[in-house]
């Protein structure tokens, strides 16, 4: 089911308007090389063998799991003999897979097929190029981004897989909910989607023998290929929400074994990694704020590393989020302070800045009385000093009202102590 062109690749629609590189590249046979980045099964592969196929050009594989510098030189040399034959040059795309597996030294190997063009070069990598390519190989190939496959996406792949005589050959029909709970699963991977599929049809085959028509494929048959459960979420309705909630106010109640079970099934619903770490860390500021304020760091760190090594391995990271946050001492001091204070901004009680905070830069200035009369706090042995900061109109307010949980309060007796000198005036 591999697309045989350009025109048949699915997704990816920002790589293939008219006049982009990758165009002009298969469609006017320029030599270029590339080097393509994005999650698994998203067409690497099928980009390579297009630019092979379409350009009639000679295609050679390695996987830079198994292939060494020996390997590399080999094709390379292979490659500058098919240009010099007599009666007509035929270039030769090499792709390596899992190009960031090779060391420096397999990398380095590459260059001169490249810098002569004696290979056209297709390196895919899953890992951040600039972290795991070398300089060289990078500046001299095209860095192409591949977006992970959107959920219509996959529906186009099952829908051509089912029809195509290529594929199961109009001989199968897909039920709805096994439907729905195969794109749940694919995840934006194409060939995991196809995989899946080719799975639970050897199942329908088996399940309706001697039946006349198309063989149906059922959810239970789906989760007998591939033997995972359905999770019934619908991830565009109520249940997303519904699960998304559930899981921040277990953490916010501190029951982690419920947070775990909601982490769980928005992961195995095939939730987007990125929504769920989010939410982690808005909770992380509005449930437990001062109570521990590393718990925004530990909620940004995951929703970082999540982005850093994608999934299945990013589940070890959000889990480890929802525990830390979970059993983390609560409070909404914080959002509670700030929402207090828009409050009271849009009633209207904005008064001016006090004359000795105002900007005192300028020629001038101090004619106006602007910064005159300024304390500055390091020159007090308390680093606080006892002058106004707010404008009148809220003066001696106190929006935030720290609790006496967790590190907070320890919070609480500095916030006391430090009203008590400001205000000593």
């Amino acid at each position: 089911m591999r697309p045989r062109s350009l025109d048949e690749l699915v997704g990816q629609q920002h790589l293939l308007a008219p006049g982009s590189p990758l165009r002009r590249l298969v469609e006017g046979d320029q030599p270029m090389s590339l080097l393509l980045w994005g999650p698994p099964g998203t067409g690497k592969t099928t980009i390579a063998a297009v630019v092979s196929h379409q350009t009639n050009r000679k295609f050679v594989e390695l996987s830079a799991v198994t292939a060494g510098v020996k390997d590399v030189r080999q094709v390379i040399d292979a490659a500058r003999r098919e240009l010099s034959r007599p009666g007509g040059a035929v270039e030769t795309v090499l792709f390596i897979d899992e190009v960031h597996r090779f060391t420096k030294a397999q990398q380095d190997a590459l260059l001169p097929g490249v810098e002569n063009r004696w290979v056209t070069l297709v390196a895919a990598t899953t890992e951040n190029p600039f972290f795991s390519v070398i300089s060289p190989l990078l500046s001299r190939s095209l860095l192409l981004t591949l977006e992970s496959l959107t959920d219509d996406d996959i529906a186009v792949l099952l829908d051509r897989a089912l029809a195509d005589e290529r594929g199961l050959n109009g001989e199968f029909e897909l039920a709805a909910d096994a439907r729905d709970h195969l794109l749940r699963m694919a995840g934006g991977d194409a060939r995991r989607a196809l995989t899946y599929l080719e799975a639970a049809a050897g199942g329908a085959l088996a399940k309706n023998a001697g039946q006349s028509g198309p063989a149906v494929i059922d959810l239970k048959t789906l989760e007998t290929a591939v033997d995972r459960a359905a999770v019934r979420y619908d991830r565009a309705g109520d249940q997303h929400y519904d699960v998304a909630s559930a899981l921040i106010k277990s953490i916010r109640g501190s029951d982690v074994d419920a947070a775990m079970h909601y982490l769980a099934r928005m992961v195995e619903a095939g939730e987007d990694p990125r929504f769920i770490a989010r939410r982690l860390v808005i909770s992380a500021s509005e449930d437990i704020g001062m109570g521990d304020p590393t718990a925004l760091g530990v909620a940004v760190a995951a929703a970082e590393a999540v982005q850093f090594i994608g999934m299945p391995e990013g589940r070890i990271n959000l889990a480890q989020a929802v525990v830390a946050l979970a059993l983390a001492p609560k409070s909404n001091a914080v959002i509670t302070a700030i929402d207090a204070a828009i409050a009271d901004v849009k009633a209207g009680k904005v008064g001016p800045v006090p004359p000795h905070l105002r900007d005192a830069h300028y020629a001038g200035a101090k004619k106006i009385g602007h910064g005159s009369s300024y304390q500055y706090s390091h020159d007090d042995p308390r680093g606080v000093v006892p002058q106004q900061y707010a404008p009148d109109v809220i003066d001696g307010t106190d929006y935030y009202q720290p609790t006496r949980r967790g590190g907070e309060a320890a919070y609480a007796d500095r916030v006391a102590a430090i009203r008590k000198i400001l205000r000593d005036r």
